[in-house]
């Protein structure tokens, strides 16, 4: 889900390779994805709930983590970005190093109340400058391997086979590196699209239903099974196709991609239909031109889309909230100094935000100290895959070894253990 046009020819090839992933098409619009992409499944699931559930927030195109969470007081950081800095005075939650963007305000309720953590310094061990390959290397999670299977769907794949709606994809209409491998999985632009082509009502949709399965009834082979599963998943969704569209507590959605992609993760969590992982989109922060300042420019408009969104998330979940974490990842950060565009290129280490259940807020990571020159990083200190771990261990009770094959994780302490 884009809600700006990227910048990089680079990042415009991660949409035109992303087509070339298969998919079996549930009413034209939202797909079963599995095996790879290229097979369809052969056996019939039923959903049960979830005690908890992990969203995975995609910030697309390599945010600027240095003036979303302010590095204040290293004084390379206002020498550097003389034109783009956020004034020390306008930061929000500051400590002796740290404060957030102005524009992350939505979200200070929850920081006070002590969920949310922000981790810095984080990211690939090595750096990798290409949107594209650094999409697939941070999604496959899995270095040296030739495999083609994607952490969640190693995360979903823990317990053996599941429900497709176990693992959504919320917000998009092809698969995520991260989501790809034999486990399937639920790919839908929102809600209502998981339903049958040209079902209007409840009435024709059972009559559709009915067809189909007769139709295909004595087929057999894969395909046949396919839109068997494909049918089963329609109607163990049902649940969150008939949820109310009016979010809870009061909570108000930006009309943006976002807004619409949580406000659909909101209604199928509430909904309570088995889904342990949902994953959206959120892009494109490839800014390499008007950063600006916390006023104005292209980083202030898509922090605020962020933080309005996220904050009505939650703020809709209401107390379903404590089953929620939700954890942002990028595929790089960007450079330390500003360009001649008042815009940032691409870098190496970033920052991860945490928020939600089981979250111990605060800044958290280990601070390396900026470099003011031309080709500058902030060096990572954080394997990124140390930060999900802990997610997904003390929140999911997942296997270090199952989930990130080789990872000697980091702790840092910002996920309270089961």
């Amino acid at each position: 889900m884009t809600d700006t046009l990227p910048c990089c020819e680079d990042y415009l090839r991660t949409s035109r390779r992303g087509f070339l992933r298969g998919s079996l098409a549930l009413g034209g619009a939202a797909a079963l994805t599995v095996a790879h992409g290229s097979t369809v499944v052969q056996t019939a699931y039923a959903a049960t709930p979830a005690p908890r559930t992990l969203v995975v927030l995609s910030m697309r195109g390599a945010a600027d983590g240095l003036n979303l969470v302010v590095p204040h007081a290293d004084p390379v950081y206002y020498q550097a970005r003389p034109s783009i800095n956020v004034p020390s005075d306008r930061l929000l939650a500051k400590n002796g190093m740290f404060g957030l963007h102005p524009s992350l305000a939505p979200l200070l309720p929850m920081w006070e109340g002590g969920r949310i953590a922000a981790i810095h310094a984080t990211g690939l061990p090595v750096a990798n400058r290409s949107h594209f390959s650094a999409m697939e290397e941070v999604e496959d999670a899995d270095p040296g391997s030739a495999e083609r299977v994607g952490w969640l769907n190693r995360l979903v794949g823990r317990d053996g086979p599941g429900s497709p709606i176990e693992a959504i994809q919320m917000g998009g209409g092809v698969p995520d590196t991260a989501m790809l491998g034999p486990q399937p999985v639920l790919v839908t632009p929102d809600v209502s699209s998981v339903s049958l082509a040209g079902a209007d009502d409840a009435a024709s949709e059972a009559a559709r239903r009915s067809s189909l399965l007769t139709a295909w009834g004595e087929a057999g082979g894969e395909l046949a099974a396919g839109v068997d599963t494909a049918l089963d998943v329609v109607a163990d969704f049902a649940p969150v196709r008939a949820s109310s569209t009016t979010p809870g507590n009061g909570a108000t959605y930006p009309d943006s991609g976002l807004g619409r992609a949580l406000h659909g993760c909101a209604r199928t969590i509430r909904a309570d239909v088995g889904a342990e992982i949902i994953t959206v989109d959120h892009g494109s922060w490839d800014h390499h031109t008007w950063i600006g300042r916390p006023e104005n420019g292209n980083l202030q408009r898509m922090a605020d889309a962020f933080a309005t969104a996220v904050a009505a998330f939650f703020t809709d979940l209401g107390p379903l909230a404590d089953k929620v974490t939700l954890v942002t990842i990028s595929e790089f950060g960007r450079r330390v100094v500003e360009n001649a565009n008042q815009g940032t290129d691409h870098g190496h280490g970033n920052v991860m935000f945490a928020m939600g259940g089981g979250v111990k807020g605060g800044y958290y990571g280990t601070w390396p100290g900026l470099t003011n020159t031309s080709d500058a990083d902030l060096r990572v200190t954080t394997d990124y895959r140390s930060v999900l771990n802990e997610v997904v261990t003390r929140r999911l009770n997942a296997s270090t070894a199952q989930v990130f094959p080789g990872l000697a994780p980091q702790d840092h302490g910002f996920i309270t253990s089961l």
